[in-house]
Formats: structure tokens, sequence, C-alpha cells
């Protein structure tokens, strides 16, 4: 969940890699570091607290003189966030520099060899290891390249790792194994970032690193190796979007911009597999004859992508009669699931390289199982490793708090549920017909969502109800599904206590909390379900809760008889309101946040992209 950037050129290094690390602020830090090399020293400036507190210390860069250096911004795993435990880590003996994003999980029994060979360290890291056993290796007499080749050959867990030597003046190496590192090839000068935001002011010529790469790179050459140290040849590859999309481009908040950005996210990702009235599957193969022989599916993931899991059991067992169970990734390695050859493992992530998901993709492809990821992010590890792939066109996504990410992943397991059906023969001519033109229509359903009065009203409910301690979330079916991913967007910004139940459970323990001003936000989208979701509502209203109710048009006058305010959403077929049920949701998180005074885009504690396990 670190950020790491790295730089050799012809200019100063200082204010590039500050630059590239705002641009990874969206990833969660609690510090932030350089360290510049200069002739022959290494210049370390870091700071616990905002990346602005820094770059205000090192006036822009312009304190720190050198044109080779390594930055990071760091999310705490081994120790408080402090300004001795802040990145780039110094050896003993002042030769090697490192930044880590990841965890080195044998770190404790290298530090205590290290120690019984005379190194002293000043930190409670673990990174602060792998810096003291390169330098380690460095002493016996292993040049540069060497002795971070042995130091990495015996670390445990996983690391991206940008790394300078003293005696070697404007040479970086960068190694990656299970945590994401982007090379970016310069004119006179080379990169490396986690993320492509980082680079993309400088180049749009990157190269994704694999897992065991080590490049070796001065301003002019880079030379790639893979896990066994042979010489390697990265090709790179040219990033097509624009700067401006990692940008707010008007908007008070990424988080806003994001939202907004689902009508297009959902086209881009439906339109290109929208063919002739048939699903297009991009290079996926799943055979009628392989998907008569599934005993199960699982939908593996963490977080959000998880809720879309959630919502893939209701949408593949109705459309294709498979039986599927979502599993938390990081629960799914230590159950001991069921797996074989006659198990397709769904995996879910937004960057592709979450780290309790990886892990749980390896797991599924040691046991046999055949895997295929949805992910937004090209190149990515999960991507790489999942036998199949499907990729989300939401375009970066900048905001901890994930919501065209989300909206994207949901589009493909609709496309992904279709076209299984229509190989199963499990859906007739005219339901499949019905459900083709209702998905083309839902990117233009999503814009008429973000209608202004929509978002007044959301407004105006936001201002009445952010004082409150409590929250439900309340749904049937699907909505039940959305209203977990509702919930947690409330929990994520704006740090209000909120669960979220299907609401036939109610009786079953939770209405003993409803007391009066709980607030209770019930959705009652699927007709079919309406009235026993009315009747929830009643229950809690007779407990005195204020409900927030959300419905389609034509059910609205009925819900409105009951709640205390109703949102209005326009109607689809019930698989695929969860689409239009979700953006509600997102925006009253936004503006309880809002009126909460959080800081919606960067919430405490938390990271985009959740590297370590």
């Amino acid at each position: 969940m670190c950020g790491i950037v790295g730089y050799t050129g012809g200019g100063q290094a200082a204010p590039i890699l500050l630059d590239g690390l705002e641009k990874l602020e969206y990833r969660g830090y609690d510090s932030a570091g350089v360290c510049v090399q200069d002739g022959g020293g290494l210049k370390v400036a870091k700071a616990k607290g905002r990346l602005s507190h820094l770059s205000a210390l090192l006036e822009g860069g312009k304190a720190l003189q050198g044109t080779t250096g390594i930055g990071h911004t760091r999310w705490a795993t081994h120790g408080a966030p402090s300004d001795e435990n802040s990145h780039p880590h110094i050896a003993d003996s002042g030769k090697i520099a490192v930044v880590h994003n990841g965890i080195i999980e044998n770190y404790q029994k290298l530090k205590e060899r290290l120690l019984a060979a005379g190194k002293r360290f000043h930190s409670e890291t673990d990174t602060e290891v792998a810096a003291n056993l390169i330098e380690y290796f460095y002493d016996q007499g292993f040049d540069f390249k060497m002795s971070v080749r042995k130091a990495v050959e015996r670390l445990e867990g996983s690391y991206a790792l940008g790394i300078l030597c003293r005696d070697c003046p404007g040479v970086v190496i960068a190694v990656k194994h299970e945590s994401p590192l982007v090379f970016g090839f310069g004119k006179g000068c080379n990169y490396i970032a986690s993320d492509v935001p980082a680079l993309l002011k400088y180049t749009r010529e990157v190269c994704y690193l694999s897992d065991g790469d080590m490049v070796l790179f001065t301003d002019r050459e880079a030379h790639f190796f893979d896990a066994a140290g042979d010489p390697v040849v990265r090709t790179p590859e040219h990033i097509g979007w624009d700067a401006s999309a990692a940008e707010k481009a008007g908007y008070p908040h990424f988080m806003l911009k994001e939202i907004y950005e689902q009508p297009k996210a959902v086209r881009d990702t439906l339109s290109p597999r929208l063919r002739d009235g048939e699903i297009a599957l991009d290079d996926v193969r799943l055979p009628a004859d392989y998907l008569r022989s599934l005993r199960r599916v699982y939908a593996v993931a963490c977080g959000s992508a998880y809720y879309v899991g959630v919502q893939s059991k209701y949408i593949l067992e109705k459309l294709c009669k498979l039986p599927v169970e979502p599993v938390l990734a990081s629960e799914f390695r230590y159950a001991d699931p069921v797996l074989g050859e006659d198990t397709l493992v769904i995996i879910l992530s937004q960057s592709g390289e979450t780290a309790d998901t990886l892990a749980a993709l390896r797991e599924a492809k040691a046991r046999g199982a055949r895997t295929l990821a949805i992910v937004n992010v090209v190149g990515s590890s999960i991507a790489r490793l999942a036998d199949d792939v499907l990729y989300t066109w939401a375009g970066p996504e900048i905001a901890v708090a994930t919501t065209k990410a989300y909206s994207t992943q949901l589009a493909v397991v609709y496309l992904l549920a279709l076209s299984i059906a229509r190989q199963l023969g499990t859906v007739d001519g005219a339901r499949f017909e019905a459900l083709y033109a209702q998905l083309e229509r839902l990117p233009d359903l999503l814009e008429q969502v973000l209608d202004r009065r929509t978002v007044a009203q959301l407004q105006y409910d936001a201002s009445r109800y952010f004082h409150n301690r409590d929250v439900f979330y309340i749904g049937r079916k699907l909505d039940s599904a959305t209203c977990l991913e509702g919930s947690l967007k409330l929990k994520e910004i704006a740090y209000l206590h909120s669960e979220a139940y299907a609401a036939g459970e109610l009786k079953h323990g939770p209405i003993s909390l409803i007391e009066d001003g709980t607030l209770v936000v019930a959705l009652a989208t699927e007709p079919a379900m309406f009235d026993k979701t009315v009747s929830n509502i009643r229950e809690v209203k007779s407990r005195g809760a204020e409900v927030l109710g959300l419905t389609i048009e034509r059910l609205g006058e009925e819900l409105q008889k009951t709640v205390d305010s109703a949102l209005l959403i326009p109607e689809t077929d019930p698989l695929f309101q969860p689409s239009l049920a979700i953006v509600p949701l997102q925006l009253f998180a936004y503006y309880m946040a809002l009126m909460r005074g959080c800081d919606v885009d960067k919430p405490r504690n938390l990271a985009k992209s959740v590297t370590v396990e």
C-alpha cells in the first residue's frame, strides 16, 4: 500500500520525486521521504504526516540537490508512524538506501542474524533489514547488483524495492515480488513507480515488472533480469489515457468526479462486448462442455469487490443455474476450499495487486481450478497470473473509496452471466434479447440517476442525518447485497457506524438496536419483494426509526406513504437494478462525509491498493 518512485537523469531529482509521490497519495500513507544522490553522498529527508509537510521542508525539492533519487509514501505495518520509521532507510554504514512496498515476513530472523554480524538498526521496520542485508553482502566484496540479488534470494514475503548505492552514482536498482512496480522509459532519464499516474507527466512508455524481475538503470540505459538472474527484454507499452484523467477536472474531489464518470466507464466496459446481439468476452473461451462439467463457482475478492461477488451469486445462479459461493479472499486459502478441474474461481480486484486476492488466486491454481480474473489494471499481477482475464475499462480511479471500479466490475458480471447462460441454454431467446437490450440502455439510465434533482435531495438528506451515530441498511435479495456496499461507503469516508442486513433478518436480533431517531436506509427496488420490504420498514418505523427509502420510479408513490424521504431511480431488469441503486448510496456517503468535515479522497487508515496481508 506504500508508494514508490525513483528517478535518474539530467534534472534535479527531488522535485520529480515529490511530484510523483503526490500522484500516489491515493494509496494511503502516514509519512513520506526521499533520498537523493549527490556525487557519492546519499542525502535523506523524511517526515511523519502529509506529503505537503515534507515538500515545505524541502522547498518543493529545491533544498535537496542531486540528479538521482528514490522516494516513498509509507502506510505503517512494522512500527508506528514516525520520522524514524519513515522511508527511505539507510543501511548501518551508509552505503545503501532502500524504499519498500510490501512485507518481509522473515525480517525478524534476518534481523537477528544481522545483529549478530554487527549491524545496527535505528527503526522498527522490516525494510531496514533489507537495506542492511544488501549492505552486508556489499561489504563481503560483491558488487551492487550481486549484493541485491543475493539479498532478495533470502527475503520471504512481498516486496517492491527501489535501491541506491553510495558508491554507484547515477544507478538505481529495482526489484519486484508480489508488489506492483512499473518502469518508465524516458529520454535521457528513466523512472520507477508503484503506479502509472506518478509517471504520466514525464513518460507514457512503461512496462509492468513481473515477479522476480530486477532492473538496473541509469539515465541512458536499463538492463532487465528475470528471477533466475538472466537478462530479459521488457518491451514498453504506451499509456493511452490522458494525464488529465488522473486529475480532478474541476470537481472538488476525485470521488465525486469518479461517481459522475460511471456512465462512461460502464459504457466503455459494455459496448465493445455487445456485438450484433451477442456477448463477446474478449479472448475468454468458456465452452459449453466445460461449463456443464462445473460443480461449483467461487467468487473471491476483498472489500467492495467482494460485494460484487455477493451480487454475482444472485445473478449467476438465476441466469446460469450454477451454484456460486462468494468468499472473502483473506479467508479463502485458509478455509481448505473444495477445488479441482470442476471448479471455476472468479477473482475480482480493482488494482490487480490485492495481496489476499493474489494469494487466493495462487491457491486456486495450485489446486487445479480454472481462474477467471475481473480487474481494472492491464498487466497487473492478477491479470497476468489468471487463466483468463476480463478487464473493466474504468480508467484510473484515484479516490480510495471505489465507485466506478465497483460499477464496472458489476457490468462485467452481467456480461459473464449472460454469456454463460447463452452457452448453457438456461435462458430462452426472448429473455436473452430482453436482457441484452437492458444492458445496452444501462449507461443512459445511470446518467438519469445523476439528475440534479436527485443530487439536491441527497444533499438535503445528508444535512438532516449527518449527525446520526448509527445507520442501518436493509433490503432483500440483490438489494441486500447493494446495502453491503452502500454501508461500506459510509464507514469508509464518513466514519459512521453502519451495518447492512437482509431485511428479513431484522427480527432475529438487529431490530433491538433500533430506537428513536436511528437512521435506516431501506432499498426496495425489486417489485416482487416490494411488499415484504415495506413490511420491514414499518417494523423499524414503529420503533422510532427515521427511514430513507430507495425504489424504482413506478413504486415511488407507494413507498412515500411509509418512509420519511424517498429516492427514486429508473427501472431496469431487477438483475441489473443494483447498478442504478448504488449510485445514490455513493452520493449519500459522499455528502455525509462532507457535512462531517472528513477528507473524502483520503480516508483515515485506508489505502487504495491493499498489497499486504
